[in-house]
């Protein structure tokens, strides 16, 4: 398999869903070795592996909408109608996931200078919406969360069950469809990378 965009075959290798694809490996950091593993930890982490999509292999587009932690309603149609969408997943008791906040909230701002046709979106899981919202102002993470209990649980099952890690980052291309993933912790310059990638995309 050659070229930036590699497909949901990468994923199947994290995820343990196969053992025919070439270069899997059933190490204990794996996904699916991690959710059989009962450490009792909370979360499985990801690995960082990051997949990008082209444009022809792309699913249906992703219907996200709910309840932010501070109780306003968010949607993509009214909050982020043709923008690049950054979806990332997290909970505040998750180490990776605060490790990489920071990283999120510099791409966020940097993008919301520039102007950019860019929105940002938290999935907050596991956790009631005060503690998350408490979270986020105390790390000044300026771009609206979901809280995933608060909303009924749609805004994960909106995901197509792409975030099987805690954390994961989606972007999603103008049409909402999911045009690549980090599965696990990512940094400034790798979510740029990505998200540059779906903006230079004819619109």
């Amino acid at each position: 398999m050659t070229g930036r965009a590699r497909g949901w075959a990468l994923a199947a290798c994290a995820l343990g869903l196969t053992a025919a694809l070439t270069g899997c490996s059933s190490d204990a950091g794996t996904v699916a070795e991690q959710a059989m593993a009962g450490d009792g930890k909370g979360y499985v982490a990801g690995d960082g592996t990051v997949e990008q999509l082209a444009v022809a292999n792309r699913g249906a587009a992703v219907s996200l909408a709910g309840t932010t932690v501070d109780g306003k309603p968010w949607s993509m149609s009214a909050d982020a109608p043709g923008k690049v969408v950054v979806v990332n997943v997290w909970g505040s008791w998750c180490p990776p996931c605060v490790d990489e906040m920071p990283h999120l909230q510099q791409v966020w701002s940097s993008y919301e200078k520039a102007g950019k046709a860019v929105a940002f979106v938290g999935i907050d899981i596991k956790e009631g919406a005060a503690t998350s919202a408490a979270f986020l102002k105390a790390n000044s993470v300026t771009y609206p969360s979901l809280s995933d209990g608060d909303s009924g649980g749609r805004p994960m099952l909106a995901l197509q069950g792409k975030a099987s890690a805690t954390p994961t980052t989606l972007v999603l291309d103008r049409q909402g469809r999911i045009a690549a993933r980090v599965l696990g912790a990512t940094t400034a310059g790798t979510l740029t990378a990505l998200v540059d990638d779906v903006l230079a995309e004819p619109t």
